[in-house]
């Protein structure tokens, strides 16, 4: 077998772990290694249901321990900060709704990690990323495939993934279920055979983003809010607490629901709006990567996702210029938020994605 080394990108949580024990009945030559992206104290946690944190790194230490393999620790944390915390509160100061797992995923696991893996010496790195990675013969490519587990799917957050990184990751949790995945883990007597998932964001404490933020860039100005027409119902409170499509929690009444419509940035209003007016046509993508194909080069009819755990829509892509892509909707789709990713789908197979501009 070629490239039998592989180093695997032990979180501490259950999915990683059981890799690892999946390699090995393969035959691969396994090592684990932890990312430490920041401690509890750095983002203001006394306890954490999160990754990466330092009880994290000790239960990836035991697993590692158990399954009898070498473990590493990586210090990421000077590049977390600047590419994905830095970047997450930008974007929120900015108005958009950012998806941090997109930015990790991009520099630090699929970036950061497989290059500190090639120096030293593995051929392959591994994660516990429930997607599918397949080779596709006849166009000399790697493809990146939705798990069958769609409940746990996790193809939305890849898609940034060149084809160097697809060709030397693996993912073999990726085609199980976490009922299977957390078996194999009792069996083996794994110390986080029932240690909850992690929730979505890892560096916000219960989910608090707008405190986060405000520790992080201070006190956000309040301002008004209007309907779409102008009409003013009220005061916020900053418009980090607020998001495209929201209904509750907005602190004004009206005679009929009302939604989160648009952040004026410039005028520091937000612009609420009835339910039929959060629907959108057609968006724009930036930054664009594509992985079934090469570029997009005419208009082609696929699905796409703008949010994670999404029901991907009907829609036809076509190409612009400067990397971006105009996605034209088939029915109107509710509740376009800047900065989520547009990721693109053919089938279960990811065509590619970008952040919507």
């Amino acid at each position: 077998m070629e490239n039998k080394r592989v180093l695997v990108a032990m979180s501490g949580g259950v999915d990683s772990s059981v890799a690892v024990k999946l390699l090995q009945s393969q035959g691969f030559e396994c090592a684990g290694a932890t990312m430490r992206l920041y401690s509890n104290d750095d983002i203001g946690q006394k306890a954490s249901k999160t990754c990466c944190t330092l009880d994290d790194t000790t239960d990836a230490k035991l697993a590692a321990l158990k399954l009898g393999i070498e473990h590493y620790v990586f210090n990421m944390s000077d590049d977390f900060s600047k590419l994905v915390i830095r970047h997450f509160v930008d974007s929120y100061l900015c108005g958009k709704t950012p998806n941090p797992c997109i930015e990790c995923n991009k520099y630090l696991k699929f970036g950061s990690f497989l290059k500190r893996a090639e120096l030293l010496g593995y051929d392959l790195i591994a994660t516990g990323h429930y997607a599918v990675r397949e080779f596709d013969e006849n166009s000399g490519r790697w493809l990146l495939k939705r798990s069958p587990d769609m409940g746990k799917d996790q193809s939305y957050v890849l898609y940034n993934m060149t084809q160097y990184e697809l060709a030397h990751t693996l993912f073999p949790c990726g085609a199980m279920s976490k009922p299977e995945i957390r078996d194999i883990a009792l069996e083996n007597e794994l110390v986080n055979a029932n240690k909850p998932d992690s929730q979505d964001i890892c560096f916000i404490p219960d989910g608090d983003y707008a405190a986060f933020i405000e520790r992080a860039a201070g006190t956000q100005p309040c301002g008004d809010i209007v309907l779409t027409d102008g009409t003013k119902l009220g005061t916020h409170n900053g418009l980090i607490r607020y998001t495209i499509g929201q209904r509750k929690g907005l602190g004004v009444s009206y005679s009929e629901p009302l939604f989160v419509a648009a952040k004026d940035i410039e005028s520091n209003t937000l612009i609420l709006g009835r339910g039929d007016e959060i629907f959108s046509d057609s968006l724009v993508a930036q930054n664009c990567n594509f992985i079934k194909i090469d570029k997009l080069t005419e208009p082609l009819h696929c699905k796409v996702q703008t949010r994670y755990h999404q029901n991907p829509s009907d829609c036809v892509i076509s190409p612009l210029d400067d990397n971006r892509v105009l996605c034209e909707f088939d029915k109107p789709h509710r509740a376009v938020s800047k900065g989520q990713a547009a990721v693109f789908y053919d089938g279960d197979y990811v065509l590619g994605g970008g952040e919507i501009a």
